[in-house]
């Protein structure tokens, strides 16, 4: 087991985040390409995937009362900060948003789909009466491919690319259900670099009290804590987790201008990971360390499981961070190897087929959903019950259960997502 590979891997697939990371991956590309653009950009021209259009037409920008990926566009070209990566906006004045407002208001704000075949692809182009530059990120939110300036590429962001050390492939060689186990088992906080586990319970646990608070899309986590109170729903560990981890979802995905810790380029994924594990810790005054390790177990399911299939697709995402939910859960109660894979296959032979149908405020009713669903899932587990390798896609094997997951997200989602996008860009009309 290479201790120190894993640690690279989960602080590489782990990233702090203000709002929605497609918006926020359209306002990085912009304002990389600004960074090389001479003199002030009068025309943005924008070209991305189904997959980033879909998620960035109806999720809150952070510090704006806007939605879009126009908007993302513009802001980024006006006042993206590239060294902020996926918090690239957060900073943005009043000013700075009226001037993006104006761009979009003005009709210079292009927008398209490209015939690239990456499922996470956005090209934005800068224009103004002399000058030009483009930009593209490719197969991850912060991965520049790409930076053009009055039409001559230049080599640094391919050469920076190419040099990246951790591939999906590294991922796939690395990670297995059984070397996650065993490197959670023999965890060493003081010497193994985990400090991107420390921020996702700090910050992640933050954001659900801002969720907690306010007033954020469709308040799913209030909304149960008023049904606790009317005795429609009861008071338990596992209604809480569903609570905490909703309200973090309802402000990430309003625009709440406070940042979260990712999980394969989401945010929701990522507060979908740490969140009902830090919960049930807390309600059960389980241990800090065993938390800790629970929640690094989680989150290291979840980015093996993103191996192969992909940060985007037309299966929803919360699935698979609440298939790495209930296998911290499992370990969490002091669950084996074994039973960490029944509920591997318990969560996939139940939740498989949820839909991406974009990033917006019932995002967090899904994810509510599936953490619901992943102490389901894990209670079984424990109970040494789990779903058949007879039943549905769910193998005797969990990571054979995984592929066959993988390959309905990958080779089915190609026209759900197209069919998904023209149901959206219909809407209005």
């Amino acid at each position: 087991m290479n201790r120190t590979l894993i640690c690279q891997i989960l602080n590489h697939e782990m990233m702090l985040a203000t709002g929605c990371t497609e918006p926020a991956a359209i306002a990085l590309t912009a304002a990389v390409a600004r960074e090389h653009l001479m003199g002030e950009p009068t025309h943005v021209k924008v070209l991305a995937s189904v997959n980033i259009i879909k998620n960035a037409m109806a999720a809150g920008i952070p510090g704006t009362e806007c939605t879009g990926m126009n908007y993302a566009a513009a802001l980024g070209a006006v006042c993206g900060r590239v060294e902020r990566r996926l918090q690239v906006v957060d900073g943005a004045s009043p000013e700075d948003v009226a001037r993006a407002l104006e761009l979009v208001q003005s009709g210079q704000v292009e927008m398209g789909r490209t015939k690239e075949p990456d499922k996470l692809y956005v090209e934005v182009e800068l224009t103004n009466d002399a000058h030009q530059s483009r930009a593209i990120i490719r197969g991850a939110h912060t991965n520049v491919t790409l930076v053009e300036a009055d039409h001559k590429a230049l080599e640094t962001a391919a050469q920076e690319a190419a040099a990246d050390p951790i591939t999906p492939q590294v991922i796939k060689d690395t990670l297995s259900i059984q070397t996650i186990y065993e490197f959670v088992e023999t965890l060493d906080r003081e010497k193994d670099d985990l400090h991107m586990i420390e921020q996702a319970i700090k910050i992640n646990s933050e954001i659900a009290k801002v969720g907690e608070e306010g007033n954020y899309g469709l308040n799913v986590g209030r909304h149960i804590r008023k049904s606790q109170e009317s005795g429609l729903m009861g008071s338990d560990v596992m209604l809480e987790a569903v609570a905490v981890t909703s309200s973090a979802a309802d402000a990430r995905m309003a625009g709440a201008n406070a940042p979260v810790v990712t999980n394969s380029g989401s945010g929701n994924q990522g507060i979908t990971a740490t969140m009902p594990i830090v919960s049930a810790a807390k309600s059960l005054k389980i241990d800090d360390e065993r938390m800790f390790r629970a929640v690094t177990l989680s989150h290291l399911i979840s980015i093996h499981i993103h191996a192969d299939f992909g940060l985007l697709s037309g299966l929803c995402g919360a699935t698979i961070a609440a298939t790495g939910a209930a296998c911290g859960l499992v370990y969490l109660l002091g669950g084996s190897l074994q039973q960490v894979g029944y509920a591997v296959n318990n969560m996939l032979g139940d939740v498989t087929g949820m839909l991406c149908d974009g990033a917006k405020a019932d995002c967090a009713l899904k994810i509510s959903t599936c953490v619901f669903t992943s102490f389901h899932c894990a209670a079984m587990a424990l109970r040494d019950e789990t779903v058949k390798h007879t039943d549905g896609i769910v193998e005797k094997d969990p990571e054979v259960t995984i592929a066959n997951f993988v390959k309905l997200g990958n080779d089915g989602s190609p026209k759900m997502d197209d069919l998904v996008l023209d149901m959206l860009l219909q809407k209005g009309r």
